[in-house]
């Protein structure tokens, strides 16, 4: 039972829990296994305290049997990546700077999964203030590979079998690139529909917030429970997140693609653009080749100058206070961001609005824009977390984005397929994505570690 407990979908999970078919504690015990099996290899989580996350279960156990209605996501575990604040667990950054914070309050994300009834397992592995340096996680289909980043913890946690569901965030490539790495699904909703109080702040106009799942509806289906309209938070859509799940459970009609190889096609490894371009060509609905214009060419430079200079401001104390304390990679990024003059940013914020215009023009008569999610398989961890140049464009743009693992790269590696829908969007996104999961047996790498031909070698079977 224990395995196939770890086995269901967050959304038939949950569906057994309101029922009483399946209790808190027998779901919170087979996680906590899962993660004593696989946890000393795969180092995917920050903070963990098994009694209280058994004790939270026993009490969602207790509440529904005392008649009290059960939340939307009653009694299902949630990783939490450790920039996002929790009460009562510390949120440390993944910094020996902020080692030992503890935040006042959650954020509104978390508030909103508890709200629901989730609960919190524990705190996933975030690289060092969000940025490039690496952190100790591993990948499940290879412990010698990275998981990516900044992700990382919630990625490996989710295929590794360890929570069904863990929230992410992305400020460049940092939810999509981790996902494709692990083998799972990586879903960026539209900028503003998740909100971001109590998150670490990197950039207004960049920070999406983000979820890590094992397939589409189950992305859909957390993100329609604490997405919605935040005040306080400027680029807040002011729109629920209702009909998403809906919306990816829907068969018909198929959707509308388009197939997008985009500016920066050449920096992908060869055998990842043929695993792309076969792919689109057995889809089974036409796909339409597009070509975004020039102007896109200088996606990645504009989205540097708004890190650099948000990231500057963000961390400007940390900066002045513990300069010593921070990875080089940090410094020079600070560096730049303090050197920018403000007119730099002003054209760069001006052209970036100019490119969301341009691509939603493009992108209206389609459900989703099919590109790849990260250059090529994980690297080896002496490597480095991998190039998120694949996010950079949509991140930048602020589009809806998800990373399905349909594909498998170099080594029996999983590799993922991006799709891109126009701003706003994330219905008929999450419509297509969900199509295509069905359309390929949901995908040739479904999460589970051994898919990539390396096996269970360091936990016990997943099934």
């Amino acid at each position: 039972m224990t395995n196939a407990l770890l086995q269901l979908s967050a959304r038939d999970l949950v569906k057994g829990l309101r029922s009483g078919d399946y209790r808190a504690a027998d779901v919170m015990a087979a996680c906590l296994a899962r993660i004593e099996a696989c946890e000393p290899a795969i180092r995917a989580w920050a903070w963990l305290d098994r009694d209280k996350a058994m004790s939270e279960a026993a009490r969602a156990d207790a509440r529904r049997a005392g008649g009290a209605e059960p939340g939307p996501l009653h009694g299902l575990p949630v990783g939490v990546k450790d920039i996002i604040d929790t009460a009562d667990m510390p949120t440390q950054y993944g910094t020996p700077i902020h080692r030992g914070r503890q935040p006042a309050a959650d954020a509104t994300v978390v508030a909103r999964l508890r709200s629901a009834g989730a609960i919190i397992l524990g705190k996933t592995v975030t690289s060092e203030h969000a940025v490039f340096v690496a952190g100790p996680t591993r990948n499940p289909h290879d412990t010698a590979r990275t998981p990516g980043g900044s992700s990382s913890g919630s990625a490996a946690a989710v295929a590794a079998g360890m929570v069904p569901v863990a929230l992410s965030t992305q400020t460049n490539g940092s939810t999509i690139r981790p996902a494709s790495f692990c083998g799972v699904v990586g879903y960026k909703p539209s900028l503003g529909l998740l909100p971001r109080t109590g998150i670490l702040k990197q950039s207004s106009v960049l920070d999406h917030p983000g979820v890590i799942a094992r397939n589409a509806a189950d992305a859909a289906f957390v993100v329609e429970a604490i997405g919605g309209e935040e005040i306080g938070d400027e680029q807040s859509l002011g729109a629920s997140a209702a009909g998403l799940t809906e919306a990816a459970l829907r068969d018909e009609p198929p959707p509308r693609l388009a197939f997008v190889r985009g500016p920066y096609w050449q920096r992908a490894d060869p055998q990842a653009c043929a695993a792309l371009e076969a792919f689109v060509a057995g889809v089974g609905t036409p796909v339409e080749i597009v070509d975004l214009p020039a102007a896109f060419d200088d996606a990645a430079q504009i989205l540097g100058v708004i890190m650099d200079a948000g990231i500057a401001q963000a961390y400007h104390e940390d900066f002045a206070r513990a300069r010593a304390g921070m990875a080089e990679v940090l410094v020079r990024i600070i560096e730049r961001g303090q050197g920018l003059a403000a007119t730099a940013l002003l054209d760069a914020l001006a052209a970036r609005d100019q490119l969301r215009r341009s691509f939603d023009a493009l992108a209206a008569p389609y459900d989703a824009i099919l590109t790849l999610a990260a250059p090529g398989v994980a690297p080896l961890v002496s490597e480095g977390t991998g190039d998120p140049i694949f996010a950079t464009t949509w991140t930048l743009i602020g589009a809806p984005a998800i990373t399905l693992p349909l594909l498998t790269g170099a080594a029996g590696l999983p590799l993922g397929v991006q799709l891109v829908g126009g701003t706003r969007r994330d219905a008929r996104l999450l419509r297509a994505a969900a199509w295509l999961e069905r359309g390929r047996g949901s995908g040739l790498h479904d999460g589970r570690p051994g898919n990539g031909k390396r096996g269970d070698v360091f936990c016990a079977s997943w099934s």
